[in-house]
C-alpha cells in the first residue's frame, strides 16, 4: 500500500512536470499555458454537462423502478474525471477527459466496474450480510 501512495504521490507529479517543462521547451510558456487553461476550462464545461446528464439518468432509473448501479458508476467515473482534471498536468488531463466523454467511460467501465466490484466484495475489510 505505500509503495502505490508513493506512485501516486511522488512518480505521477514528477512525470507530469517533466512532461510539462518538455512541452514548455518546444511549443514555448504561454502557448504551454494556455494549453493548461483549455483543458481546465473543457473539462469544467464536460464535468458540469456530464454530472447534470448523469443526475437525470439517475432519476429516470428511479422513476421506472430501475436499480441505478450503471448510472451511479457514471457519476463515480465522472467525479474522478472532474478530480483528474482539477490536478496541473496533461497525463491527468487526457485520462480525466476519457472518463467525461460517455463512449469511452463505457469502454473504460467495461474494464474498471467488474475489478471495482471484485475487490469490493472479496476485500478482507468488508463482510456483506445476506438475509
Amino acid at each position: 500500500m505505500l509503495a502505490k501512495l508513493l506512485f501516486l504521490f511522488i512518480f505521477i507529479p514528477f512525470v507530469e512536470l517533466m512532461i510539462l517543462i518538455r512541452v514548455g521547451d518546444y511549443i514555448g510558456f504561454w502557448p504551454t499555458l494556455a494549453l493548461l487553461v483549455v483543458m481546465g476550462l473543457l473539462g469544467f464545461a464536460m464535468v458540469r454537462s456530464q454530472g447534470f446528464y448523469v443526475v437525470q439518468r439517475i432519476k429516470q432509473d428511479l422513476a421506472h423502478g430501475i436499480p441505478p448501479a450503471q448510472s451511479l458508476m457514471d457519476g463515480l467515473y465522472v467525479f474522478a474525471g472532474g478530480l483528474l482534471l482539477i490536478t496541473p498536468g496533461l497525463i491527468t488531463d487526457m485520462v480525466g477527459l476519457l472518463l467525461l466523454f460517455p463512449p469511452s467511460r463505457l469502454a473504460i467501465s467495461k474494464i474498471i466496474t467488474p475489478w471495482l466490484v471484485n475487490k469490493l466484495l472479496y476485500s478482507r475489510h468488508w463482510h456483506i450480510h445476506r438475509w
